[in-house]
């Protein structure tokens, strides 16, 4: 199964012949993009007729100096999909096995399966990871294991503890891959210190993106923290000018827009308890969530999925997680919400 991407609004828009979409489902910046990236995007665009920077120089050595690793650990990707996509063709075969929750990222599923490798689903607890399932699950064949954290689309999280304690019971033949695409929406207290493990675990690998809190999604950017060894030969298997020019400059520049990281988190942590406070008072239950988005459960979720576009509110159903009776909400700007609330009522009568 192709991955399936949030509807388009403008698809929407066609189909209805409406002009005042909501779209809620691909866990996107409602804020839009950042000034500080705008300026930078208008800087580099007398430019677009060169190639762009191969190796991503000046990105490369911002994301040193505030992570604290070296530029010689960091590989640059088009979105962090393809710094996966990178991990699991330089490291995994069709003899092997890869590991990842029944709820996971369904790139996991779609990347082992282009690999010709086998994939091992664990079961999920309380609808995030269960690392005791996991550790059973490694056997000789076992390549990689795949973490998202926070998880998408379940939004739970793992806290520091769990995830040392794990790494440290892990057999350090295999490699662990942790997606933390969602990372900058944890509090500074839930954040897990997981750069600060590879010097510890040569067999970890770190997932960030620019595509959520960033608000960099349409120029697709990622990175991966490794070591320099397993660095070295991702940046083997890496296609060559990866990262177009305005995508490089865009993330460099954002990566200062400090005020527009604290904006988006806050209006995110605002907005989700508004969400949360009107499932409760509805009764729809739902995952308690530390992403930029939240999953509830409403039985009949593709008919209900369907009676909302016709609302013109956009929301993303995720049979193909194994979850057919839930749908995922992603937090956007307040009347957004609004809309999507008013929505949910109407057709729940």
């Amino acid at each position: 199964m192709p991955y399936q991407p949030g509807k388009p609004m403008e698809e929407l828009e066609r189909e209805l012949g409406i002009t005042d979409v909501v779209k809620l489902a691909s866990n996107e910046n409602p804020l839009g993009l950042s000034p500080l990236a705008r300026a930078a995007i208008d800087k580099a665009a007398p430019e677009l007729a060169r190639y762009p920077d191969a190796n991503g120089f000046y990105l490369k050595q911002k994301l040193s100096g505030l992570l604290g690793c070296g530029s010689d650990q960091i590989t640059l990707g088009n979105g962090s999909n393809e710094v996966l996509e990178i991990l699991f063709r330089t490291f995994v075969g069709a003899e092997d096995e890869v590991i990842f929750d029944a709820h996971a990222f369904i790139v996991y599923q779609l990347l082992t399966q282009s690999c010709g490798a086998t994939a091992v689903k664990t079961p999920a607890k309380e609808w995030g990871h269960d690392l005791e399932a996991m550790l059973n699950a490694i056997s000789k064949r076992t390549k990689l294991i795949c973490i998202a954290n926070p998880n998408n689309p379940t939004g739970t999280f793992l806290t520091a503890d769990e995830l040392e304690a794990f790494m440290a019971r892990v057999p350090q033949r295999v490699l662990v891959v942790l997606d933390e695409a969602y990372y900058e929406y944890l509090t500074p207290e839930q954040r897990p210190p997981s750069l600060q493990w590879l010097a510890d675990y040569p067999n970890l690998c770190v997932s960030r993106t620019f595509s959520k809190a960033y608000g960099l999604a349409g120029l697709r950017v990622g990175y991966l923290v490794a070591s320099a060894a397993m660095t070295d030969l991702l940046n083997r298997v890496r296609e060559p000018f990866n990262n177009n020019a305005l995508a490089l400059a865009a993330a460099e520049a954002v990566l200062d827009d400090h005020d527009y990281l604290a904006r988006g988190i806050e209006l995110n942590r605002r907005e989700m308890a508004r969400m949360e406070a009107y499932f409760t008072d509805r009764g729809i239950p739902y995952i308690p969530s530390v992403a930029n988005f939240i999953t509830i459960e409403v039985g009949q979720a593709a008919a209900l999925y369907e009676a909302l576009l016709k609302k013109g509110v956009i929301v993303r159903p995720i049979a193909g997680y194994g979850m057919p009776s839930h749908l995922r909400v992603s937090i956007g700007l307040e009347f957004e919400n609004s809309r999507f609330m008013q929505a949910l009522d109407d057709v729940m009568r």
